[in-house]
């Protein structure tokens, strides 16, 4: 059939394609999955005469890589800056090329110090050496120096008072949180009557928030000396104030409202509240027979005792504790001596032989936590855990435009850091405005013992300017509203909030 004759056809042609194959290795008689084996070889590579393989390294034995780990060694110590090579080395560059010829040896670089950069290198890791690693993180103090000429790029916009500010920052002329924030809004007000917005401006609010506020607050903070919680506090609500106006009101206007604001929080927040604060915490002292333990300089403090010994005729002692390197205590014996008050002068290493005399303490502070703990002067917690162990009440006196609404439980996290140089200036003794760290020592005068600490290996110095006293050591704090106890901080940060206030 028709059928059956094409089936014959197919498989006459299969028969004969089988044939016209390769046969495999294994002969006729292999199986079908051995001519896909031998098809599955990989062909071998024909190798290239114009490629040089370059001969491999010999192994070195373990006593010798041993040897060889204890020369890198000593040549990173040497400070050569080359690693000695392989064993056979002779410190020769040898290069082959097609040719095989070779290079001529190159000779070990000296250690030659050339345009000041390894000096500069050395410098700085010198500086490095002498950081504590506990503190490290914290911000490096600047060079005071630095603030008297401005540079290219701040020059068109900073005005001449932001950087004589910051210079007095720098310089210590101006500290105490009170001192800081009042020199700030009054800088901030007189930026104000000579600023005039562009024509172009579409928004006044904007421009004096980006060229005028932010600019110097930024100079101050990060080219100067880190800005305190007062001085935070102030200008947030200073930018609130900018804020709250009205959009088409006129420039005039609006930097009347702006001075009368200022104006107003100076007054309301700082000299109206030390005026509270000292009738609230002098009505604790005794009419006669108190002695009086204060702890370096605050304004608050100072008034307090001025106007229970001359207003409320009070008959009372001071001790005045004082410490290294700022002795502020100084300024503070001085305006009370001036009063005729009797005061008394120690240092803080002698405080515990005094403690048995003393029945009250007052002492300032620089913000206060939401948790209750008090920033402070460097040595008011040591002050706190005394007066504490001798069952001494403690009064904090402290405005409430200094809460802060972080929660700090210990000095490490956020502090300050001053010069090295405050402390290793044995010669001590801050003169008015000057440092007399900074100052030359003169003819016939034998250097400090510490002068030359940088060259010391095993010597660092720290200088913290601010601790943490634990809310457990505080008996009461005194603010504009009363005498508040610690846990009482938290509703005061509620109700003195710059939003609060501008309502």
């Amino acid at each position: 059939t028709p059928l059956r004759d094409a089936f014959i056809v197919v498989n006459s042609s299969d028969n004969m394609a089988d044939e016209s194959r390769p046969k495999t290795d294994g002969g006729p008689s292999a199986a079908p999955g051995s001519t896909a084996a031998a098809g599955g070889k990989k062909k071998e590579k024909k190798q290239r005469t114009d490629v040089v393989v370059p001969p491999k390294k010999p192994k070195l034995s373990k006593a010798e890589r041993r040897a060889l780990q204890e020369a890198q060694r000593a040549a990173k110590a040497a400070g050569g800056g080359q690693k000695p090579g392989r064993k056979g080395d002779r410190g020769e560059a040898q290069t082959s090329s097609g040719d095989g010829s070779r290079k001529t040896p190159r000779k070990p670089e000296e250690n030659k110090i050339e345009g000041g950069t390894k000096m500069k290198d050395s410098a700085d890791a010198s500086i490095g050496d002498k950081e504590v690693s506990l503190f490290s993180h914290l911000p490096k103090p600047k060079d005071a120096d630095t603030h008297l000429v401005p540079s290219p790029a701040n020059n068109n916009s900073i005005h001449p008072a932001i950087q004589t500010l910051g210079h007095l920052y720098q310089t210590h002329a101006i500290i105490g949180g009170n001192a800081r924030c009042r020199a700030m809004l009054q800088a901030f007000a007189l930026l104000l009557q000579t600023y005039t917005p562009p024509e172009t401006s579409r928004d006044f609010r904007h421009d004096l928030d980006h060229s005028l506020l932010k600019p110097a607050f930024q100079y101050w903070t990060t080219q100067c000396r880190p800005h305190s919680v007062s001085m935070g506090n102030a200008f947030s609500f200073l930018k609130l104030a900018v804020a709250n106006l009205s959009r088409d009101l006129a420039w005039d206007a609006a930097r009347d409202h702006l001075l009368e604001s200022i104006e107003a929080y100076v007054t309301e927040r700082i000299e109206f509240a030390g005026k509270a604060i000292s009738r609230h915490a002098g009505s604790k002292i005794a009419p006669s027979g108190d002695v009086v333990l204060v702890y370096g300089k605050s304004e608050v403090i100072n008034r307090l005792l001025l106007d229970a010994a001359l207003v409320d005729k009070k008959i009372f002692r001071v001790i005045v504790v004082d410490s290294r390197p700022m002795l502020e205590g100084r300024d503070t014996l001085e305006i009370l001596s001036r009063a005729g008050i009797p005061c008394t002068y120690v240092l803080l290493n002698a405080l515990s032989y005094l403690m048995r005399d003393v029945t009250k303490v007052f002492l300032g502070g620089a913000a206060l936590m939401s948790n209750g703990s008090v920033l402070s002067r460097i040595g008011t917690a040591c002050v706190a855990l005394l007066a504490n162990s001798n069952r001494i009440p403690l009064l904090v006196a402290c405005e409430t435009y200094k809460i802060c609404s972080r929660v700090q439980l210990e000095s490490i996290t956020s502090n300050e850091l001053g010069d090295a140089e405050e402390v290793a200036c044995t010669d001590c003794a801050r003169t008015a405005s000057s440092n007399r760290w900074r100052e030359p020592v003169g003819e016939g005068k034998d250097g400090d013992i510490l002068s030359d600490w940088k060259d010391q290996p095993n010597l660092k110095l720290l200088n913290l300017m601010y601790d943490l006293t634990p809310p457990d050591y505080v008996t009461g704090i005194v603010t504009e509203v009363g005498i508040l106890p610690p846990s009482s901080v938290a509703v005061l940060l509620r109700e003195m909030s710059p939003e609060n206030s501008a309502k």
